[in-house]
């Protein structure tokens, strides 16, 4: 189940306790918890964190399986998600408890800040595995968080990485114990409450200009 809180200044949005897959309802709780932290008027950060061995397990693609006609718009909607981390107008970060594949590992490459347990959990992008492309939104949002040399590695052999190997190669900005997980990722961000929502939401969509344009093509296309 999907929920958020408040610390203030820290919003903590918990993704759930189980794969955390990106169902149309779990996409629709996550949105209305986003639009939960946007109308706030008061200094805020954002930390994303999932309460099981995962973080995410990314599509659901039994339900896409059973939905093919839905296909594309499902598509969009996970891309639209993506985008509006992206250029959320707070300072965000993904504290990585668990599993991260495929669209969940995206969806933590959309913030501005991964932090991911030590001890447990892997973080991987088996598209090439599973034989399912990146469309050319989700291509541009790994590649534009990575050198070439980690994306290649990340996205063309579909290797599994644990926190400290990730964070060697900057898939994620640390590793912690997973009793210090929460509070090392909310310390990337605590300090920088405050920011004037405009101009940080402003500097992030153009920042991320050929990013966005990719996630929301005008013409509403999708990858395969």
């Amino acid at each position: 189940m999907v929920t958020i809180s408040s610390d203030a200044p820290v919003w903590t949005l918990d993704l759930g306790d189980d794969e955390n897959r990106f169902s149309p309802d779990w996409l629709e709780a996550v949105g209305a918890a986003l639009d939960e932290i946007e109308a706030s008027t008061e200094p805020a950060v954002l930390v994303t964190i999932g309460g099981g061995k995962f973080y995410s397990n990314g599509l659901d693609l039994e339900w896409l399986g059973q939905n093919l006609d839905q296909h594309d718009a499902y598509v969009r909607r996970v891309e639209d998600l993506f985008a509006r981390i992206l250029t959320l107008p707070v300072p965000t970060v993904a504290a990585i408890n668990g599993h991260a594949f495929g669209a969940g590992a995206m969806l933590a490459m959309a913030h501005d800040y991964r932090v991911m347990r030590e001890d447990r959990g892997y973080f991987c992008f088996p598209e090439v595995d599973i034989h399912i492309p990146f469309t050319p939104g989700m291509n541009a949002l790994v590649t534009s968080k990575l050198t070439p040399r980690t994306a290649l590695d990340a996205m063309a052999t579909g290797r599994r990485y644990g926190g400290g190997d990730a964070a060697a190669v900057g898939l994620v900005d640390a590793a912690a114990p997973s009793e210090k997980l929460a509070e090392t990722a909310a310390g990337f961000v605590r300090d920088l409450a405050g920011k004037d929502r405009a101009t940080l939401g402003t500097i992030k969509s153009r920042m991320f200009a050929d990013v966005v344009s990719a996630l929301r093509p005008a013409d509403d296309t999708t990858g395969a």
